[in-house]
């Protein structure tokens, strides 16, 4: 390929690049003060885990959340949702926090764990577009984050719609680090390996 041949490439990667990132920079029109404060309130206080679930692109996003919870002090696990309906749901207290990242709120799966956790004595967090959702009814709270429809292929590939529901997981993340006073050293404490670890003990 020439390099006058590239530039349409590159051209439309930017659009992607652009709209993605207009995206996300949108969440921060989307936030609800109060909403977010009893949230971080919720987490702050689990005595538990905080146990994160989706299905499909949401559960990876969800692996993501989970551990970069651990990463700021606080104790989160994924789950599967598909194995909660298979017994793994003995794993839930009621000391636990239930976070279910659902665009639509429409999942079966992702409703019947939740309706199984919340008789479980465990409260329930749902990060979705839709608050009018059967999976709204049952939570506790609500995160509603949504992506506008153009920002994912076909308005059903959740590129986009994914970066969204992470960044919001990394505002989550931060604002507990804080709140928490989780220091550096603290973090040093579970991050012994890799690079980061070695930069760790090196300073």
């Amino acid at each position: 390929m020439t390099p006058n041949s590239l530039n349409p490439i590159r051209a439309r990667a930017q659009e992607v690049l652009v709209r993605e990132a207009d995206a996300v920079r949108a969440i921060g029109e989307q936030i609800d003060p109060e909403t977010l404060a009893q949230v971080i309130d919720t987490l702050f206080s689990c005595e538990g885990h905080v146990l994160v679930t989706g299905a499909g692109t949401s559960r990876t996003v969800a692996q993501r959340f989970a551990h970069l919870l651990s990463c700021c002090g606080t104790p989160a696990l994924p789950i599967s949702a598909a194995d909660c309906l298979h017994g793994g749901a003995g794993a839930i207290t009621a000391r636990d926090v239930v976070f279910i990242i659902s665009k639509g709120g429409r999942s079966a799966e992702i409703n019947q764990l939740a309706a199984i956790a919340k008789g479980r004595g465990a409260l329930i967090i749902a990060q979705t577009e839709a608050p009018d959702a059967p999976l709204a009814q049952i939570c506790d709270a609500i995160v509603q984050v949504r992506t506008p429809p153009d920002t994912d292929p076909y308005g059903m590939i959740a590129t986009g719609t994914s970066l969204v529901n992470a960044a919001m997981g990394d505002v989550l993340c931060v604002l507990l680090l804080e709140k928490r006073g989780y220091s550096r050293e603290a973090f040093g404490e579970t991050h012994p390996g890799g690079a980061v670890g070695h930069q760790l003990a090196s300073q």
